[in-house]
């Protein structure tokens, strides 16, 4: 959730690159906490 925000903040700053990265960060976050909760549920 913070780097959704972040990317928001930085896209409408116009720092383009920060948002790109924000958000490729948070993708990476949401598919380990989705691994991680498949994984306990599993378990």
């Amino acid at each position: 959730m913070l780097f959704f925000v972040i990317a928001i903040v930085a896209a409408v700053l116009g720092a383009r690159g920060v948002a790109g990265l924000s958000v490729t960060v948070a993708k990476w976050l949401v598919i380990v906490f989705l691994v991680l909760a498949v994984i306990s549920v599993l378990l």
